[in-house]
């Protein structure tokens, strides 16, 4: 937390800067590239784009990398697109701030354009990343993508699916509500998934991750933080849902129609 679906939410709230000329920037040089706050001011804003968890801030100089960590989050003219993460601090202190980005049509006496805050310092700014090392994104991801994927992958298929290499953008959250839509347990070895199993998983991430999104993000689907927390009976069948850990991260998922 945030997955993909919440870098999507700031990606489009981010978009109202196209066409903006970025005026000043501060960042904290503990959590910045060197020279973030020197390269941009007098850049164009010309593009937002993203790739997984990662929100590109496109100018007619660098571009810009908004890395979230598991607690940053973003504000844009003040507002904030999210106003609080599930399982991060409900507190909002200026002291946090890892960026702050104006452009033309403010001064340094308004809110930020752009305001980058995490109380972990987890979250990171860089420029012109490389992203290579990231997979297919989860919104572009189809059978064909899946194959190479999953391809002689012997790990759990939930480890598979938050591997950022294989497929980009999908968290803990996400990976327990595809698989659970899809009918598959998450310890199942990846390679064993049979071509009906693999569509049946390429479906749910298309058909519930949109669905998602329109919610308001990872935390929108049946498995909830509340139902996780519960672990109650499963929506279903009915049959009480199992907590395990599969590859070091907490998978809740339904013993009954999950095989």
């Amino acid at each position: 937390m945030p997955e993909g679906l919440e870098a999507e939410i700031w990606r489009r709230s981010l978009e109202g800067l196209v066409g903006s000329t970025i005026t000043d920037v501060w960042a904290d040089e503990r959590s910045a590239d060197l020279g973030v706050s020197s390269m941009l001011p007098g850049s164009l804003i010309t593009r937002i784009d993203r790739l997984g968890k990662v929100v590109l801030i496109a100018t007619d100089g660098p571009t810009i990398g908004l890395h979230f960590g598991m607690t940053g989050r973003v504000e844009v003219h003040g507002a904030a697109p999210i106003e609080q993460l599930e399982y991060a601090s409900g507190r909002d202190l200026a002291e946090w701030d890892r960026l702050r980005l104006w452009v033309d049509d403010a001064s340094t006496s308004d809110p930020p354009a752009l305001r980058l805050n995490d109380p972990r310092r987890l979250a990171k700014v860089s420029i012109d990343p490389d992203l290579t090392h990231l997979g297919v994104d989860f919104f572009a991801i189809d059978r064909s993508s899946m194959e190479q994927a999953i391809r002689s992958r012997r790990s759990p298929i939930k480890s598979l699916l938050l591997d950022q290499s294989a497929i980009a953008g999908i968290g803990n959250l996400c990976a327990d509500e595809v698989l659970w839509w899809s009918g598959i347990a998450p310890q199942r070895r990846a390679s064993s998934l049979t071509h009906t199993e693999r569509a049946a998983l390429v479906t749910a991430i298309r058909r519930r991750m949109p669905i998602m999104l329109r919610r308001g993000g990872s935390t929108m689907g049946v498995l909830s933080p509340e139902v996780r927390s519960a672990a109650g009976p499963c929506q279903r069948d009915g049959v009480t849902l199992e907590r395990s850990t599969v590859g070091g991260r907490t998978a809740v998922w339904c013993p009954d129609h999950q095989q």
